[in-house]
């Protein structure tokens, strides 16, 4: 089933010049791009986004983190995006991540662990909506 899903490539890995391969390791697991851009998130905007986790204590660190310098943010489509993009980074803790994922290759810890995807379908829908609107995803 093709569905959607949004993935940014956070700060940490901007920096590190990890956006090709990343973007690569997308396009080879069949995951196309419908709509990506660079930006800067403000504060604000990184906090809207991370809403959910609000009451978590690391709220603020990663809010602040996001903030820190420019992203990728992606809308991926294919079938099975949103399992399919989980797979393709592994576990949030990069030290836990399996060998061959986004994160084992580029993230340094559980905070700067290089991407973001979204974990259901409820998600996928917030998130690109946040950053996209419709006229700005194609096919």
């Amino acid at each position: 089933m093709s569905e959607r899903t949004l993935a940014i490539i956070k700060p940490d890995a901007v920096k590190k010049n990890a956006v090709g391969d990343i973007i690569n390791r997308y396009e080879q697991a069949g995951l196309k791009p419908v709509a990506m851009k660079l930006m800067q998130m403000s504060k604000p905007v990184a906090e809207g986004f991370y809403a959910v986790h609000k009451a978590r204590p690391f709220f603020d660190s990663l809010c602040t983190f996001m903030s820190s310098g420019p992203a990728v943010v992606i809308v991926l489509q294919g079938d099975n995006a949103i399992k399919k993009n989980r797979e393709l980074m592994g576990a949030t803790d990069p030290a836990k991540a399996d060998a061959n994922t986004i994160r084992k290759a580029h993230g340094a810890n559980i905070e700067f662990n290089a991407v973001h995807g979204s974990d259901s379908p409820e998600t996928a829908a917030f998130e690109t909506a946040y950053f996209f609107p419709g006229m700005e995803i194609f096919s």
